[in-house]
């Protein structure tokens, strides 16, 4: 990916010295929290309890907004064991100015894609803020660690990444390369897309009053739009500043197949259940991905009203 010579965001708020506990507005918790199944209500615990919350953990939801139903939730992670990210070796200190320089990077691209974006729908883009973290963090959908992965805060407007994520995405998910990190940060602002276009607020009120399967519908629809709102982002960012270069793509895709929720499911307890699904399976994140991509448009990305998804 060419990315060096690109502009660097000034969106960019780092807590890494100070252990990720940054001011952040209103003090308190953006959202209360009560036990729900993977997107929405509660399932009683134990096994089946842990073994969604992991599922839902990579790059959609926050597991306590997921288990509590109440709201649309932060994007995380899932490894299939709960401590495997917070154990697994931070990149050195050089690594990590240099990942920094590349998400300022890639954020900075985000926003002149979607400002033009949103310019071309007659609205004009809030840029979101993105916040490094080490270890833990606090924003205001509450307390996060690093275990949780990559997410993104709706009551804040604010995308968090412990860097050190990375390591995971190469050494666990088989998914290196730059691109394939810029995905991530894309996927994160896709919701932040959602946000600010409503859908978010449209997929919490449905939600209500459904039952767990049709909750996780929603959730797996909204998952799959993300992935379609970051290969929007890579196809205008690379007919107006050629940022790609050959095996990207493959990256992202890889990226995307290596988190579909039946690939986590199989590698945490051995089988899948599709009824618990929240962002969509392998072969469906690469499908959305891909179409973003090709058509670069927001339109391609109607995840609700298909029935083929």
């Amino acid at each position: 990916m060419r990315w060096k010579t690109g502009r660097r965001s000034e969106n960019v708020e780092d807590r890494r010295s100070n252990g990720g506990f940054g001011g952040f507005p209103g003090g308190g918790s953006g959202h209360r929290r009560r036990p729900v199944r993977m997107g929405r209500r509660s399932v009683g615990g134990g096994i089946g309890t842990i073994v969604l919350v992991l599922a839902a953990l990579y790059f959609g939801i926050d597991p306590r907004v997921l288990l509590d139903g109440s709201g649309v939730a932060p994007s995380q992670p899932s490894t299939g064991q709960v401590s495997s990210y917070a154990d697994a070796p931070a990149s050195s200190g050089g690594a990590q100015d240099e990942l920094a320089d590349f998400v300022s990077v890639v954020l900075a691209d985000t926003e002149d894609t979607w400002r033009i974006l949103f310019g071309e729908l007659g609205k004009r883009y809030r840029e979101p803020k993105l916040v490094l973290f080490s270890g833990a963090v606090r924003s205001a959908c509450g307390f996060a660690q690093a275990a949780m992965g990559p997410f993104y805060c709706p009551a804040d407007h604010k995308v968090y990444i412990d860097l050190s994520f990375y390591d995971e995405l190469r050494s666990k998910f088989g998914a290196p390369g730059d691109f394939a990190q810029a995905y991530v940060i894309a996927h994160e602002v896709g919701h932040h897309v959602q946000n600010l276009l409503g859908i978010s607020d449209k997929v919490q009120k449905a939600r209500r009053g459904l039952d767990d399967a049709e909750g996780n519908t929603l959730s797996v629809r909204l998952e799959l739009q993300a992935d379609c709102l970051s290969g929007v982002w890579a196809n205008h960012a690379d007919r107006t500043r050629q940022i790609l270069e050959v095996g990207d793509v493959e990256e992202a895709l890889r990226a995307a197949a290596a988190i579909g929720d039946d690939r986590l499911q199989k590698q945490a307890r051995g089988y899948v259940t599709p009824d618990s699904f929240t962002h969509g399976s392998s072969t469906q994140r690469v499908r959305w991905f891909r179409r973003g991509m090709a058509q670069g448009e927001l339109a391609a990305c109607d995840t609700f009203s298909v029935k083929r998804l």
